[in-house]
């Protein structure tokens, strides 16, 4: 599958954040960007429908980024055009007692969509080679194991026909700031702020480390990353949207053929 996107990251490259835009806009406007998001939720609204109709392949979407990237956003604003029956949303915060007495892709697996099914990871596997690794949770060697069997999870999914797509909403640190400011302002914002957002903050640094090492070693064909400019939040949606048209409209999918001859049935 081909998909053409300059915030593709090709395997085998060296990731460098501070060399990834942050501000792009890929030539359009915010005024535009409504009627062009619009046509992307058409398309997207067809594609999904087949997609749940052949019952043939899934799609696993995972969004990762930092503290206000805007993945509960990009959700939002890109899929509010689908039926919400073929599309269910997971996202993954520290784990329970339960799961963490199983290998932390135990409950991964049972948040994996079905076939005919869109599965979006807020958060994903990759929160236990970030938060752990910038924290020194677990050793670099635990990690580099960690990173290797995310591989091998990812390409068990491919070979059973779910189509992986993995997007990196890349903010600037003056950005994020900037958010953080705004919801302290706004009261209607407050209920999103947390004090552990701060703490985090101090470890940007080893956090755009930690991404790197994981957009530079876990970029495959059958489950590629994206490293999305995302300080323009409409931009951001655009730039997903057209990655997952493009990567349904490649999987040729068909409508399943009838169980019964319509033009046999007289009502």
């Amino acid at each position: 599958m081909k998909i053409k996107s300059p915030w593709l990251i090709r395997p085998h490259t060296k990731v460098r954040l501070n060399h990834c835009e942050t501000r792009a806009d890929g030539g359009s406007t915010a005024e535009n960007a409504t009627a062009v998001l619009t046509g992307y939720r058409d398309k997207l609204a067809s594609l999904q429908e087949v997609l749940y109709a052949s019952q043939t392949n899934s799609v696993l979407i995972v969004l990762q980024g930092m503290d206000t990237a805007g993945k509960d956003g990009a959700i939002s604003h890109i899929f509010s055009g689908i039926n919400p029956q073929g599309c269910d949303v997971a996202a993954f915060k520290v784990p329970t007692s339960l799961e963490a007495h199983h290998d932390f892709l135990w409950r991964i697996h049972a948040q994996v969509p079905p076939r005919g099914m869109i599965g979006i990871f807020n958060r994903s596997h990759y929160e236990d080679v970030l938060p752990t690794v910038v924290h020194k949770l677990i050793t670099k060697k635990v990690a580099r194991q960690r990173i290797d069997e995310i591989n091998a999870f990812e390409q068990t999914l491919a070979d059973n026909g779910t189509l992986i797509l993995k997007f990196f909403l890349h903010i600037s640190r003056d950005e994020q700031r900037s958010r953080l400011e705004s919801r302290l302002a706004d009261p209607k914002k407050h209920w999103k702020f947390q004090a552990g957002d701060l703490k985090e903050r101090q470890f940007w640094p080893q956090y755009q480390t930690a991404y790197e090492d994981i957009l530079t070693h876990t970029s495959k064909k059958h489950a590629p990353w994206f490293v999305i400019p995302a300080d323009h939040k409409w931009y951001r949606n655009l730039a997903i949207s057209d990655v997952l048209v493009q990567a349904l409209t490649a999987l040729k999918l068909t409508y399943p053929q009838p169980t019964v001859n319509p033009t046999t049935i007289k009502l």
